[in-house]
């Protein structure tokens, strides 16, 4: 892999796995080691994309493969969680290329298997198919995933 195609896939991809990280493990140095990590993976491996859908996929597959195994580290459960900041200091978190509210917030505290269909859907843009296809999990899951995410968001939010 060329210098300049490494560099070409980095600036596509950036944002996206950052993105995708930071949903994952609600942290910036954790996204920062995740998003790295990703790329050296793609320096390591050199995987053949049939077309840029597959290339996206890609990406993300891997982002949240490589959080899972994060997340199973002594280290990562020996750490503080997002959800344990006071509400009043969340608002240091910024998140870098996300369009932030206080849904997105909502969104990150909700247990994984919503929390991934919630975030492609509402702000990574996907359909149910590709969502389907990205976490490798039934159509009919992900239409599950999404309405019963909603109505607990619509529940925590009411609350407020």
């Amino acid at each position: 892999m060329t210098k300049q195609i490494f560099e070409t896939y980095f600036k596509e991809h950036y944002s996206l796995v950052y993105r995708v990280a930071f949903t994952q493990m609600k942290g910036h140095a954790d996204a920062e080691d995740v998003l790295q990590e990703v790329f050296v993976r793609l320096l390591k491996y050199r995987p053949h994309f049939e077309n840029s859908e597959h290339e996206k996929a890609w990406f993300i597959r891997t982002t949240i493969n490589i959080c899972k195994d994060l997340m199973k580290s002594k280290w990562h459960s020996t750490t503080v969680s997002i959800e344990k900041i006071p509400e009043g200091e969340k608002s240091y978190f910024h998140l870098p290329h996300v369009n932030e509210d206080e849904t997105l917030w909502e969104i990150l505290a909700l247990p994984e298997k919503y929390k991934n269909c919630l975030y492609f859907f509402y702000y990574e843009g996907y359909s149910i198919k590709e969502i389907s296809q990205i976490l490798k999990i039934p159509e009919n899951t992900v239409k599950t995933n999404l309405r019963r995410g909603r109505e607990i968001l619509k529940e925590t939010l009411s609350k407020k």
